[in-house]
């Protein structure tokens, strides 16, 4: 299953050959270095560990920079594991744009962007309370209790609170281009998260 790190760069329009316009969302992926194999025997479970996004090594502590030393990696920011049942990849390898293919099915987890503590009409789609003869209600979220019993607020009920700023997982997303001389990425449809987010990228099925 290839996968790889990137970072989302936008949106923008592709015009292709047979005219037709794409939206697309484009991302800087990889080159990432495996710095780990994860094995059955070993650790109960295979999963490759890739790493991305470089930076000096003063902001790495010392057993992070021991861990990409050993890899043979330069200092990197940020180390993701993907299960890996093939289990082709090996320590030093490198994993590029060059895995995917144009009309590959991807799935994209990210952070999606936080829009801070938001109401239960914008968090959750309620319908607002009526707005005229002197009503109180408008954006009310309403009952929430109940009488004798239980005498409490359930858990789980939908109320307001923070929205966003969670992971998500974007899926049936499509690879329109590959630029593997710029390490870039064109996927057909919007990617979570914010400009110069992270992302994890992984083929659909």
């Amino acid at each position: 299953m290839p996968a790889i790190l990137a970072k989302k760069i936008g949106m923008t329009q592709l015009f292709l050959e047979d005219g037709t316009v794409e939206r697309v969302t484009v991302l800087e992926a990889g080159p990432c270095p495996v710095t780990g194999i994860r094995t059955h025997e070993q650790d109960g479970y295979e999963a490759v560990q890739l790493a991305f996004g470089a930076t000096k090594e003063k902001h790495l502590s010392k057993p992070e920079l021991g861990h990409l030393k050993k890899a043979g990696a330069s200092p990197m920011k940020h180390l993701v594991e993907f299960r890996d049942e093939a289990g082709e990849l090996l320590v030093g390898d490198t994993v590029t744009v060059e895995a995917f293919e144009v009309g590959q099915k991807l799935k994209i987890s990210g952070t999606s962007k936080g829009k801070g503590f938001q109401g239960t009409i914008k968090r959750h789609n309620f319908a607002s309370g009526p707005k005229s003869h002197g009503s109180h209600n408008v954006r009310a979220p309403g009952s929430i209790g109940a009488s004798a019993w239980p005498a409490r607020v359930m858990k789980g009920i939908r109320g307001p609170g923070q929205m966003g700023n969670k992971r998500v997982t974007q899926k049936g997303l499509e690879v329109v281009q590959v630029d593997a001389a710029r390490n870039l990425l064109m996927v057909r449809g919007s990617v979570p998260g914010a400009r110069n987010g992270v992302v994890e990228v992984r083929t659909d099925g």
